[in-house]
């Protein structure tokens, strides 16, 4: 496949093998469970139109940088202008934009309000060091295509005719490659990739006065719109987190060769939660994960990029997208060919639809790398979590008092929302809300039933 070439203002990436309407949601956001909450998370920013691909990533290794190394199955061969160093600040940017987040509101005075819209009103919402030199790399079957060095990289550009070979000429050349490699990379030898591999140069890094790992970036042009993950689990000691953000000009992302399924969203849960919302994000996304029996990837973030409600951060502007590597932007027909920052209302679209997946993936659940398709749905969505604070005033009308009585009922129901969710225990729950069991009646099942909807 014909490379393309990687301007300056573009960031690509790496693999890392290491260990409509305005007011659609609305509400006040007070809290995101951003990428930072998980342990071992990397996360890759993944920019597709038509056959043109650029990555990057944001890798999660810790240690000594001279033990840092990374292999990269790519469909194509690299030149040098296709690959740079990043900036992680604009993956972070994205990680916030796209959180799940928690939103609030506050109910009303119910002596102000109609009495025939009171259960509307108070209901539930929707819902390294080289080793010394070993094997000529020809006599091992490894072909060095090219060699460049990038930032504080060094990187070689590799073909291989057999596994075990690449594997031997790995570990004689300083990369950490884990036992049992092999039988991986023979896959993508089979499939005719070469292999993007780097580590860090200490002089390099020590020139540049860079004191952490930066973003590795690539560009390339090639059919296969893929992630390969697969070599990340030879010597994982268990799951791994990854979060991918895609950017495509036509609508949402998903896998064609797993299921991609949207998280529990738009839900009631206890007020409380706002100080503890890390957990119950940790705790409700390993229900989930637990549900589906780990086989597949959550839909977290499905939206136009020049708006958002309720916004965790600011959309990114034109020039952090162009950074990240949407190189049409300034295309005649891309529907927005200025440089303006995005503007969150109905209309201010960037011509970018950024989608945001998150997947818990070991071996066994895995065992294919992730294969993805652009469909053309541009529905939006996020998850969501809304907690609803009650109305302090006096009861001093009727109103009043049939609010407390569907207020009762709504914070149980908040209490067993939370406690489906997370498989906390629903007795410390209620005892953290300070309320006791409530019972519904039929009616008010059916009319919660009828809210939910």
């Amino acid at each position: 496949m014909k490379p393309f070439p990687l301007k300056t203002s573009l960031i690509a990436l790496l693999f890392i093998c290491s260990a409509k309407t305005a007011f659609a949601f609305c509400g006040f956001y007070v809290a995101k469970a951003d990428a930072k909450i998980f342990n071992k998370a990397s996360q890759v920013v993944l920019v597709r139109d038509e056959d043109k691909t650029v990555l990057t990533m944001a890798n999660d290794f810790r240690g000594d940088p001279k033990e840092f190394a990374v292999v990269i199955p790519v469909p194509t061969f690299l030149e040098r202008d296709q690959i740079h160093v990043g900036e992680k600040a604009l993956i972070d940017h994205l990680d916030a934009y796209t959180s799940p987040r928690l939103v609030e509101y506050f109910d009303e005075d119910p002596c102000e309000a109609k009495e025939l819209s009171l259960r509307a009103r108070y209901g539930l919402s929707r819902g390294m060091t080289a080793a010394a030199p070993g094997q000529r790399p020809d006599s091992l079957g490894v072909k060095i295509e090219a060699q460049y060095t990038v930032g504080e990289y060094d990187i070689v550009i590799l073909s291989a005719e057999q596994s075990n070979g690449l594997e031997t000429w790995l570990k004689q050349n300083g990369y950490r490659i884990p036992n049992g490699a092999a039988r991986v990379l023979e896959s993508y030898i089979k499939q005719k990739m070469r292999f993007f591999v780097a580590k860090v140069n200490l002089k390099e890094q020590a020139k540049l006065g860079v004191q952490y790992l930066r973003p590795l970036q690539v560009a390339y042009e090639s059919p296969k719109f893929m992630l390969p993950i697969r070599l990340g689990t030879v010597n994982a000691d268990g799951p791994q987190e990854l979060f991918i953000y895609t950017l495509t000009r036509k609508g949402r992302v998903e896998t064609t060769n797993y299921r991609t399924v949207k998280l529990p969203s738009d839900l009631d849960i206890p007020v409380y939660v706002k100080n503890e919302f890390a957990d119950f994000y940790r705790a409700m996304f390993a229900q989930a994960v637990k549900k589906e029996d780990m086989r597949v990837l959550f839909l977290e973030y499905a939206w136009d990029m020049g708006w958002c409600d309720p916004c965790a951060a600011d959309p990114l502007s034109n020039e952090e997208l162009q950074k990240l590597g949407v190189f049409w932007l300034g295309d005649s027909n891309s529907g927005n060919a200025s440089r303006r920052r995005p503007q969150i209302a109905p209309g201010g679209a960037a011509n970018v639809f950024v989608t945001r997946l998150h997947v818990r993936y070991d071996r066994e659940h895995f065992p294919e790398d992730l294969v993805f398709q652009e469909t053309a749905d541009r529905n939006n969505f996020q998850g969501r979590y809304v907690m609803r604070h009650p109305w302090q005033g006096q009861a001093n009308c009727d109103g009043a008092k049939q609010y407390l009585e569907v207020l009762k009922k709504r914070q149980n129901s908040e209490a067993e929302t939370l406690a489906r969710l997370t498989g906390w225990d629903i007795n410390d729950i209620r005892g953290k809300m300070k309320i006791s069991p409530v019972s519904s009646s039929k009616n008010d099942l059916k009319w919660y039933q009828k809210i939910w909807k």
